[in-house]
């Protein structure tokens, strides 16, 4: 991965806010390390840390986009025996120096436990695919040494910040290079903002040159041209199910048609997504298709139900039934999206999922995260919340 900071303009920041924000975007402008709202980064200011803030992406996020909040209050949260999500976000927000500042990362707790001015997250391709395996942590020890922190996955917010903050009390933070969360991503830190950027971009080129060197994804197919009659099936059927109208487009690459004709495809498909919280935007699996499309869809609104009642407690209120996008075997996929925005995000998130999904075949064999553990970021109590709070 390319190294794309600009000593000379960097130079011209003075205010280590700017520099922030300087960093932040050029992380946020590498897809395969963040996509669409992924990844989060802070500055510590005179004990106030300036957070990424909620509704901000990297690639565009200026200072504005940073929620200032009492660091001190942030690592007493850590030592918490238990706070649910809600609870922390109020405190978050109690604990903001501007009233008018979006809400702060779920992983702020986090940000303030790392002991450095400068702290990078971001959701690394090459390095997620590579975790993503069955022995995906004895490679990640042996890619990086003892000197990288390893922490199995976790769910995101207070219950990882808590793992870290107990795993790390009598650790010596600088010798650590950086932290590895296995199916979800990378941190990075430093006192200067350069060098926690450098430190990203060395991991994760380390880790491309892994895949370069380990993985060969063998192209079966080049994509072709989706039955007109099928699409217009698929898009009547899976409005029908989302109760609003989608629309239908084709990601008919060579990687996707691949994919759509791989022996293996639902045990790959139901095995879990690149990182945790693109279940959110795309559903912890799609359907597929092969000759009848109504066939396809059943399958997969019985598979979905069986998920959420296997899953599910009094508690949850169960989202709809509709895919967010299908294999088509022998074409690639189809994207189900209610706009053009959302069939970016989709098409975005599914294009990076299939080449690590090849790549992880190649090395070994791909498997992220159980049902249980998509269900829990899946039916999030902050994004059910928010459903509850719409549907009222």
């Amino acid at each position: 991965m390319q190294n794309n900071f600009d000593t000379s303009y960097a130079s011209s920041l003075t205010d280590p806010l700017a520099m922030r924000v300087y960093t932040s975007q050029l992380l946020g402008r590498e897809e395969d390390l963040v996509l669409h709202g992924g990844g989060n980064t802070s500055v510590k200011i005179d004990g106030v840390l300036y957070v990424k803030g909620s509704g901000w992406n990297l690639q565009s996020i200026e200072k504005e986009g940073f929620a200032p909040v009492d660091l001190a209050t942030l690592i007493d949260m850590a030592s918490l025996e238990s706070l649910s999500d809600t609870q922390m976000v109020k405190q978050q927000r109690e604990a903001l120096k501007k009233s008018d500042a979006p809400n702060p990362s779920i992983e702020a707790i986090l940000h303030a436990i790392i002991p450095f001015d400068f702290v990078d997250h971001t959701h690394a391709d090459a390095v997620v695919t590579i975790s993503n395996t069955p022995d995906g942590k004895e490679r990640i020890e042996k890619l990086y040494g003892e000197n990288m922190l390893i922490i199995e996955y976790i769910m995101p917010g207070f219950l990882l910040a808590k793992s870290v903050y107990e795993r790390t009390k009598s650790i010596d933070w600088n010798k650590l290079d950086g932290i590895i969360l296995l199916n979800h991503g990378i941190f990075t830190f430093d006192n200067d903002a350069k060098n926690a950027y450098d430190k990203m971009i060395d991991i994760v080129s380390k880790a491309e040159d892994y895949l370069e060197q380990y993985s060969d994804i063998t192209l079966t197919c080049k994509g072709a041209e989706a039955d007109r009659f099928m699409l217009e099936t698929l898009q009547k059927k899976v409005s029908s199910l989302r109760n609003r109208a989608v629309n239908v487009s084709i990601i008919n690459s060579a990687q996707a048609c691949t994919l759509s004709e791989h022996k293996e495809l639902e045990r790959i498909m139901y095995s879990g997504g690149l990182t945790p919280e693109h279940v959110i935007r795309i559903k912890p699996f799609g359907a597929v298709i092969k000759d009848d499309v109504l066939d396809g869809l059943f399958n997969f609104t019985k598979a979905y139900q069986d998920y959420y009642v296997t899953n599910a407690s009094s508690k949850h209120q169960r989202l709809d039934l509709a895919p967010r996008y299908a294999f088509i075997v022998g074409v690639g996929v189809a994207v189900f999206s209610i706009d053009k925005r959302e069939e970016k995000v989709i098409s975005d998130i599914l294009t990076h999922t299939i080449s690590a999904m090849l790549k992880a075949e190649s090395l070994s064999r791909w498997t992220s995260l159980s049902p249980s553990e998509l269900f829990e970021m899946e039916y999030w109590e902050l994004e059910q919340a928010k459903l509850q709070k719409d549907t009222k």
